[in-house]
């Protein structure tokens, strides 16, 4: 079931795109991420790159930590947005969608988490269940 982008999300997609607008840095930090708790307070944080690339910590990742560590469990939607490298002909941040490890964290920590992304595009909102269909489970 695809739900109707609101107001506040995009307010969640405008946080995103800030914190990656303050942090971004070529080749350390270029994906943003905004999570709206189901009490409406707004996380972000930034992906953090290291030079072995499977140690790379996603931004989606560093923003479900951070709002746990702060004592927040339920969560009601996320969005990334990645910034363009320096080369790059295209100078929008743009929403992205989680990448298959993502899904499987927000699933694991917000089973009816809704995540925002670019389909066609246009934005578009699903939640977790969606986008990892027939997810592993424990």
């Amino acid at each position: 079931m695809e739900y109707i982008i609101t107001i506040e999300d995009q307010t969640l997609i405008t946080a995103a795109e800030d914190i990656i607008t303050r942090r971004y840095e070529w080749g350390r930090h270029h994906v943003g991420a905004a999570l709206r708790t189901k009490t409406g307070e707004i996380f972000t944080a930034v992906h953090v790159e290291a030079s072995m690339g499977r140690i790379t910590v996603c931004a989606e990742a560093m923003v479900i930590g951070k709002a746990i560590s702060e004592g927040y469990k339920e969560f009601d939607t996320i969005v990334a947005v990645r910034h363009s490298d320096p080369d790059s002909e295209e100078k929008e941040i743009k929403v992205v969608s989680p990448c298959g490890m993502c899904r499987e964290l927000i699933a694991d920590y917000g089973i009816d988490c809704k995540i925002i992304v670019s389909e066609d595009d246009r934005l578009a909102k699903y939640e977790i269940t969606e986008l990892l269909p027939l997810r592993y489970t424990r």
